[in-house]
């Protein structure tokens, strides 16, 4: 993805706004992953899923193809989230619309943050962040998409 505009970050943002829970417990975490590792598995994807509220890892998946190191790249996105409020995705394509590199714009560790695709916050109308879901292990704009899709399947069952 080489081409970002303003427009483009804007919609990121909008769908932020529009991808928010009711309400979202333990439950609906566990449900939030295992559909992820359905998608992932029907389409043969090696992807590592996490879903995590308030603090706590509610659930964690690795199908056939990670390895540790997605394991690091989850906690690395996530902590871009808690931090800045906003999905990983939104965050690298915000300083790379800019032209400066994310680390240096944040002033972050690289080591501890990565604003890469596949970290998405977990929003709930009324009270705001209360958590994150991860998708790690295919190209940027594809952990994000497939973390987008598995939310939006979710949120149109509960209605």
């Amino acid at each position: 993805m080489s081409f970002i505009s303003q427009e483009f970050l804007d919609d990121l943002l909008a769908q932020e706004d529009r991808l928010q829970f009711a309400a979202f417990d333990n439950d609906t975490a566990i449900a939030l992953g295992l559909h992820l590792v359905e998608l992932g598995r029907a389409r043969h994807l090696p992807i590592t899923v996490d879903v995590r509220r308030a603090g706590q890892q509610i659930f964690h998946a690795a199908l056939a193809g990670t390895s540790a190191d997605n394991d690091e790249w989850v906690i690395r996105k996530n902590a871009v989230v808690m931090r800045f409020g906003h999905s990983s995705f939104y965050m690298g394509r915000r300083a790379a619309l800019k032209d400066v590199p994310f680390h240096e714009a944040m002033l972050v560790d690289p080591r501890d943050y990565a604003a890469h695709g596949g970290a998405f916050p977990i929003r709930v109308i009324g009270t705001g962040l209360v958590g994150t879901v991860t998708v790690s292990g295919l190209p940027q704009h594809e952990d994000h998409a497939l973390a987008v899709e598995a939310i939006e399947n979710l949120l149109a069952r509960q209605t």
